[in-house]
């Protein structure tokens, strides 16, 4: 029978060669906590810095950033203060939002209005917490209630706020407000869900073209009256592209301070091939920057729900616009109507005059005559006929040196015109009698 070994006993390591490891980690993990403490701080603005104000509200420093900003009051001496928003510490922690995050005392009064920053903006006090974004983007506007639910809601709608992207279109008003009321605009109109690469070019063009505002529209359920007639014609999964440019007027209706603007009237260009590309869409933004001709519309577009009736009204309108092409096309092509007679006709009159007056300029070398050389003839025209009218005319010192009037020595001279019956009877004796 074999012998069983025996097992070797192990010893526990000694605790002092534990307990070091332990409290490095320890240390390491407080120095941690507190330098992310430190560097998560949020600056707070100084309100009495006049140019630290105009850089948060309005943008007009040298950094031209986006800020949103917590109306947080000041802690008072010797006190802790109000602790910070918990979504703002969140959404500030996500770093993802395009904005600085600073902290603010809103009621703190300005020198210049006398009224405190939430009455100096419309900022609603009891909306806790007040949160508004300003800077660059434009004056301060308040974050709604609804999205400081949670730090990753409050991010969400800061990057839809201050991030380039193409407005989503469903309605009349949104269309003049998002799109014909700017200056230039560049309408997606969607044939289906976009493909990738349709995103991708939009990404493109809103980072090649920052003045210019881009916008989208379903068009598989959706229909654009007094538009439709102008671009290619609609097939499912096919995208089309247009731009407008604003040629006058707005939407401001004015009131007692500013004056109306107007009624809106747009120009647009359109891709004339169906199907999109970075490269087509970016060539006819490019040309509309760059002043090629517009396409002025009566009317501007509106927004209706596509049905086969005004799917077939378009096609009317579509084949009259070909009609009327086709018409002017065969016009273009006849050769110029030459004379041949005189059938008594208005239109033969019209040509005979014409060949006649031909033939006389021709035969006398006689230029045509510029409206400049016409208008002086007249000139001196008028001026001949007041002259000789002048001479015509008879005024007071012309009268009779014996004081009688013109129309007395008319008179007279009417009554030696008149024949006395009496002195023809008396000729008449004295003519001789041959018989």
């Amino acid at each position: 029978m074999a012998r069983v070994p025996k097992k070797s006993s192990q010893k526990a390591p000694p605790m002092d060669k534990l307990l070091k490891p332990a409290v490095g980690v320890a240390i390491a993990m407080l120095v941690y906590y507190i330098m992310k403490g430190m560097t998560n701080e949020i600056p707070r603005i100084d309100v009495s810095d006049q140019l630290a104000l105009r850089e948060v509200f309005f943008g007009e420093g040298a950094y031209g950033k986006d800020y949103a900003v917590l109306c947080h009051p000041d802690a008072k001496t010797g006190t802790v203060g109000l602790p910070v928003s918990s979504v703002f510490q969140d959404s500030r922690d996500d770093g993802s939002a395009p904005v600085e995050y600073v902290l603010m005392d809103c009621d703190h009064v300005l020198p210049e209005s006398g009224k405190s920053i939430y009455e100096k903006f419309n900022l609603n006090k009891k909306k806790r917490p007040t949160v508004f974004v300003s800077g660059r983007s434009g004056p301060p506007r308040q974050v709604p209630e609804k999205h400081l639910k949670t730090g990753g809601m409050l991010t969400k709608l800061l990057k839809q706020m201050l991030e380039p992207h193409a407005a989503k279109i469903e309605r009349t008003k949104e269309l003049k407000e998002k799109c014909l009321n700017k200056d230039v605009c560049g309408l997606l109109l969607k044939g289906g869900k976009p493909e990738p690469y349709v995103k991708h070019a939009v990404a493109n063009l809103l980072g090649k073209y920052p003045s210019v505002q881009f916008a989208s529209i379903d068009s598989t359920v959706l229909f654009l009256t007094n538009l439709e007639e102008y671009l290619p014609e609609y097939v499912a999964g096919e995208h089309r592209f247009v731009v407008f440019k604003k040629v006058s007027g707005g939407l401001a209706a004015g009131d007692n301070e500013t004056k109306a603007e107007g009624r809106l009237k747009t120009s647009i260009l359109a891709l004339e091939e169906p199907g999109v590309s970075f490269g087509a869409m970016s060539t006819l933004v490019s040309n509309v920057l760059n002043g090629k001709k517009m396409q002025g519309i009566p009317a501007l577009p509106n927004i209706k729900t596509r049905t086969k009736k005004l799917e077939e009204s378009e096609r009317l309108k579509r084949d009259r616009k070909k009609d009327q092409a086709r018409q002017k096309m065969q016009e273009d092509r006849k050769p110029p109507q030459t004379f041949q007679a005189n059938d008594g006709t208005k239109e033969g009159r019209r040509l005979e005059r014409e060949r006649r007056r031909a033939e006389h300029n021709a035969e006398k070398n006689n230029v045509p005559k510029t409206p400049e050389e016409i208008a002086e003839m007249e000139k001196r025209r008028r001026q001949r006929m007041e002259e000789e009218a002048a001479k015509w005319n008879i005024g007071v010192d012309d009268s009779s040196e014996e004081g009688g009037s013109i129309e007395e020595e008319r008179v007279d001279d009417e009554d030696e015109d008149v024949i006395d019956m009496d002195d023809a009877n008396d000729s008449d004796d004295d003519v001789l009698d041959l018989d």
